[in-house]
């Protein structure tokens, strides 16, 4: 479960972005047209995002606040995030790259596969990994 500021905007970008795909039919709004609830399908997995207050406040935008979040953030790295497999790294490179995503790595060689980081509209982390043959 990923919270966003703005859950109705992440979902279309992550779809342009990562290809998931949501499941219209778990998509809860509310009055005021804030989504409390919805589903992405992510291959074989399930993503579920939300904006679960007003107050909420995106790890992009925590860190324009918070000092030590910047600073941690400047790292590379996916320190909280999620991992997904997919099937063609290069591809969905390119897809998130073609987006905007905001690239943390190039496609690296593993041992166990070829991995890209990025941070979503939100400043989410995210590795893609493409598991070797």
């Amino acid at each position: 479960m990923l919270s966003y500021e703005d859950a109705g905007t992440a979902i279309e970008w992550l779809e342009r972005a990562f290809g998931f795909r949501e499941h219209r039919e778990m998509r809860y709004t509310e009055p005021s047209g804030r989504v409390s609830h919805a589903e992405l399908e992510a291959g074989t997995g399930l993503i579920m995002v939300a904006t679960p207050t007003p107050q909420y406040r995106s790890p992009r935008h925590h860190r324009e606040t918070c000092p030590e979040a910047d600073q941690w953030l400047r790292a590379p790295w996916v320190i909280d995030g999620v991992l997904v497999h997919v099937e063609d790294v290069d591809g969905h490179f390119a897809r998130a790259r073609d987006a905007g995503a905001a690239l943390l790595s190039q496609i690296e060689e593993n041992p166990y596969g070829r991995l890209y980081r990025v941070e979503d509209l939100e400043g989410h982390r995210w590795m893609f990994i493409q598991s070797p043959a």
